[in-house]
């Protein structure tokens, strides 16, 4: 298949214009399968890559493999597939170790290094979502580096993402990343594994993920990380429909997020939209709202205006909702003018409503979000006329 030129044909690749980027780094590339022992002189040009997107004032999450393939060596495990118990005996012993390399690289340049540990009920669960969600967006507003990885020490076989791949679009579109960038000992797509056909040919730009691109990555995977080709086409689902550019290059190569903007050989999987319309469009497709909330005329004209809805603008709630769930926004005449993601639960509202925000942490004991409703967590629904202005005289129905 021919690829179709697009924008990441120009200098100007996705990863250079996202201003929140992802970007996943698989065992194979940081640890050595013969000695057990991390690519220290790698993971150094690496970091200097990180520091370079965010002297540019990108935000960076770093998604990294290799506790496991770290800690083996250190509890003298046999080669080969590990059961479930020495695996999190291994990420145990190998995550420490491997933090500590982050922290060290990092820190001498004054970057401050969070970790976190996650499984596949923490982007699954909402309340566990929306708080993973809530710690990175206080940790990329402070200038931390969050470094992440799969939780393997707790996480059960019924309860695991199994390859970093999928956890790496998950974060991506928890956080409502631009650009994802997996990498790979591999340098993209191919239309068959290049290891057993001469004939596979190299795919540039996917803008759609058919059963034909899936078949591509059938029997593709690598020796020494836990994903393959077809993990990394789950992921591209992921982030896609999260409005998020996915990029699968090879890593191996000295300072790899410079060599792809350079114009390095990769793949690119192109999003239809970008990740505030996509979170949108999710929004407005919510088949049955939790609750609802009731606005005044005023609340109506600043959401028509491009604003987000404020506790002052509520004068009632319906139904029973949590934090973090689609509500509808009516009308003071009961039309549903809007969908929303709720910062407050109903029972929260109810207690807010009509208030300033600088009231909140004085009537819920706590200091919470300036908005009941985000503008990026909101879509306008129905047409309807303006809300009158102060001071205009209503017509009779």
């Amino acid at each position: 298949m021919s690829p179709t030129k697009t924008a990441t044909d120009g200098p100007r690749s996705p990863l250079m214009t996202a201003r929140r980027i992802v970007v996943k780094v698989g065992s194979a590339l940081l640890v050595d399968a013969r000695s057990g022992h991390l690519k220290r002189a790698w993971l150094e040009a690496l970091v200097e890559d990180l520091l370079r997107l965010r002297r540019r004032g990108q935000q960076v999450i770093l998604v990294s493999s290799g506790a496991i393939a770290l800690g083996r060596r250190h509890l003298k495990l046999a080669a080969g597939a590990l059961r479930l118990e020495e695996s999190q005996a291994a990420a145990a012993v190998g995550q420490i170790r491997l933090a500590h390399a982050y922290k060290e690289l990092l820190e001498a340049h004054e970057v401050t290094v969070a970790q976190l540990l996650l499984t596949l009920e923490d982007s699954e669960q909402r309340r566990r979502y929306l708080n993973a969600r809530a710690t990175l967006e206080s940790l990329l507003a402070l200038g931390a580096l969050p470094v992440i990885n799969e939780n393997d020490t707790v996480a059960t076989a019924e309860i695991r993402y199994g390859d970093n791949d999928r956890l790496a679009a998950r974060v991506a579109q928890m956080i409502s990343a631009d650009c994802l960038v997996l990498l790979s000992d591999i340098d993209g797509l191919y239309t068959a594994d290049p290891n057993r056909a001469g004939d596979a040919r190299f795919v540039e730009h996917v803008a759609h993920i058919t059963p034909e691109i899936a078949a591509m990555a059938a029997g593709t995977a690598s020796d020494f990380g836990s994903g393959g080709m077809a993990t990394k086409i789950a992921a591209a689902r992921i982030a896609v429909a999260a409005g998020c550019h996915m990029c699968i290059a090879a890593g191996e190569p000295r300072h790899p997020l410079k060599r792809i903007e350079s114009g390095a050989r990769c793949t690119w999987f192109l999003p239809a939209s970008t990740p505030v319309a996509a979170r949108k469009q999710w929004i407005a497709g919510t088949l049955r709202p939790a609750g609802a909330v009731r606005i005044d005329d005023g609340a109506l004209r600043a959401l028509d205006a491009g604003k987000s809805l404020l506790p002052a603008g509520v004068t009632g709630t319906l139904g029973h909702f949590e934090r973090g769930d689609t509500v509808s926004v009516m009308s003071a005449g009961g039309l549903e003018v809007a969908r929303g993601i709720s910062a407050y639960s109903h029972a929260d509202t109810a207690r807010i409503m009509g208030r300033r925000s600088a009231d909140i942490e004085q009537l819920l004991g706590f200091r919470g979000r300036v908005e009941l409703i985000h503008r990026d967590n909101l879509v306008i629904l129905a047409r309807h006329e303006p809300a009158p202005a102060a001071g205009e005289a209503e017509s009779a129905p």
